[in-house]
């Protein structure tokens, strides 16, 4: 597949290269997934918090271009003859990032799980996953939408080609509508969040979700140095005041990793 193949620049026009992947799907060590499924490499939305250059040793600058994954439906086709289980779609890179809109590899990969009988559990920060709301419930599913904060200033910086925390949250206000299996990813928490928790857990109840995942902010050097110059940091006081007034509204909380050393470098925002 080549650059011409893909012309309908109306749907996003970022920066990107074609690649093709050996494979698609990859044993996974993240709790309830079985397999990882990453349609693209990199990611636009350029998160501040996000490690995935750092573990991943990619250069920062080049991580924000897209790696558009062109073979990856047909080799998850091949790939996915006799599996069971559960497969993470999202596990590194946003599936639903703007990419999507025009490259469709996210529905390309959906169209070749259906009917397979595997599950899928899908994590983004988009409200593109929308799109998809038919053949996702056509399966079994989860859909994680990841939430940091309620303030529109903060999200700009922190994560500024993510879509706005107003569109996530209608995502899950139109998935839950729907009847699908939906939780808000509240994380990484950050100091930020510092006097906004009460706002957030509102918010994130209005949408009919009932569950919800704390992700703790996983510091490495490089990553601690970039948030400390913007003077943002972890926070155990807005975890435990975020997870407070999430349970006081009837919200179900969990965390990511309950089981894990809270420095450990595996989390589920790494898009």
């Amino acid at each position: 597949m080549s650059l011409s193949d893909f012309l309908n620049r109306d749907r996003w026009d970022g920066r990107f290269e074609v690649a093709e992947c050996r494979r698609a799907l990859h044993p996974s060590g993240l709790p309830g997934i079985d397999f990882a499924l990453n349609p693209y490499g990199g990611c636009e939305h350029g998160c501040r918090y996000c490690y995935a250059p750092e573990v991943t040793h990619s250069d920062w600058d080049s991580w924000r271009v897209v790696r558009v994954r062109a073979n990856i439906a047909d080799r998850l086709s091949k790939e996915i003859q006799g599996l069971t289980g559960v497969i993470g779609i999202g596990t590194v890179t946003d599936p639903y990032q703007g990419a999507e809109a025009r490259f469709e590899l996210t529905l390309s990969c959906l169209q070749v799980i259906s009917g397979s009988g595997m599950g899928v559990h899908i994590h983004t920060k988009s409200d593109l996953v929308t799109r998809d709301a038919d053949i996702i419930a056509s399966m079994p599913h989860t859909i994680g939408i990841t939430v940091t904060t309620p303030d529109d200033s903060v999200s700009k910086r922190t994560e500024p080609g993510a879509p706005l925390p107003a569109r996530r949250l209608e995502a899950m206000r139109t998935l839950c509508d729907a009847g699908l299996d939906v939780y808000a990813l509240v994380g990484p928490v950050m100091s930020s969040l510092e006097g906004r928790e009460r706002e957030l857990a509102e918010l994130i109840c209005s949408t009919g979700v009932r569950k919800a995942v704390i992700d703790r902010l996983n510091l490495r050097p490089i990553l601690q140095d970039r948030l400390s110059r913007m003077g943002i940091g972890a926070s155990e006081k807005a975890v435990s005041t975020v997870r407070r007034c999430l349970e006081e509204r009837g919200i179900v909380v969990s965390d990511a990793f309950p089981d894990r050393p809270r420095n450990d470098s595996e989390t589920l925002h790494l898009r």
